[in-house]
């Protein structure tokens, strides 16, 4: 019996931009959905990862995790945090991070809603319900909004996808490790240990 992947479904409004207030009260109903708009107004709800993508995206947020607490330069955040973006769309990676003058520069109400900021360093983690070529969309919108570093993870071809400004994407074919030098100091991710 083979496992059925439901794909994200996109919800367009015409001629109707949700303002931040509509958007979060679509998202307080609907508590067990994960949600994103983009750039253009549509809303993508996504359905939940298996149990694979599950385990993989926890490993990686506690390796990520330590790192963060140790260096202290900026603040990480999971994937059920959600970002208002320069373009107007709002994202949810399965994993970021914020330097910290960047995030201390928000208001303190800022920081409490959808904050209004692309994060430094993005990760979004492929599961077998999601279009690759999305997810290299998503990640070229993260750079263009300022993103300083963002890796795609494809634990399904064992693949990783290091974005940075100004540069094509970088592919990596069953990596024994990637390195977030400069911008992550010292953040070296064990891609082997995270596929098994």
């Amino acid at each position: 019996m083979s496992a059925m992947w439901a794909e994200p479904m996109v919800v367009r409004l015409p001629s109707y931009r949700l303002d931040d207030r509509d958007f979060h009260e679509i998202c307080r109903l609907n508590p067990e959905m994960r949600i994103e708009q983009t750039s253009d107004g549509e809303i993508i709800v996504m359905p939940p990862t298996g149990g694979e993508s599950g385990r993989i995206n926890f490993n990686l947020a506690g390796e990520f995790s330590n790192w963060a607490k140790q260096d202290g330069t900026g603040v990480a955040f999971d994937s059920s945090t959600l970002f208002r973006l320069p373009n107007r769309a709002r994202r949810s990676p399965d994993l970021s991070w914020i330097k910290r003058e960047r995030w201390e520069a928000l208001t303190k109400e800022q920081r409490k809603e959808f904050p209004p900021i692309c994060p430094d360093f993005v990760v979004e983690l492929r599961s077998p319900s999601d279009s690759l070529k999305v997810l290299q969309s998503k990640m070229e919108e993260y750079i263009a909004n300022g993103a300083q570093l963002g890796w795609l993870l494809d634990p399904i071809e064992k693949r990783v996808y290091v974005y940075l400004p100004g540069q094509a994407a970088q592919l990596l074919n069953n990596p024994a490790e990637v390195s977030g030098e400069p911008l992550l100091r010292g953040f070296v991710l064990n891609a082997q240990k995270l596929w098994e």
